[in-house]
């Protein structure tokens, strides 16, 4: 059974960069990721040293459409 990585916001956008992503954009903690080859957007909260959320992870990783072996673990 795989389960979803516990990841900061610092982690989620190394992975973001990786597949094409660039900073576009931020409004207090909320910065706006965008890959326009894919013509993808998603926003990542920004709290310094804090997990986010599983569900909030998720979201983004299946929204940028980034493959579950970079977030999930056996």
């Amino acid at each position: 059974m795989t389960r979803t990585r516990r990841m900061n916001a610092d982690e989620v956008e190394r992975i973001l960069e990786r597949y094409g992503f660039a900073l576009i954009s931020q409004k207090g903690s909320h910065r706006k990721w965008r890959n326009l080859d894919r013509q993808l957007q998603v926003i990542v909260p920004y709290h310094k040293g804090r997990d986010l959320p599983i569900g909030t992870l998720r979201n983004i990783m299946v929204g940028a459409d980034i493959p579950e072996n970079e977030w999930k673990t056996e």
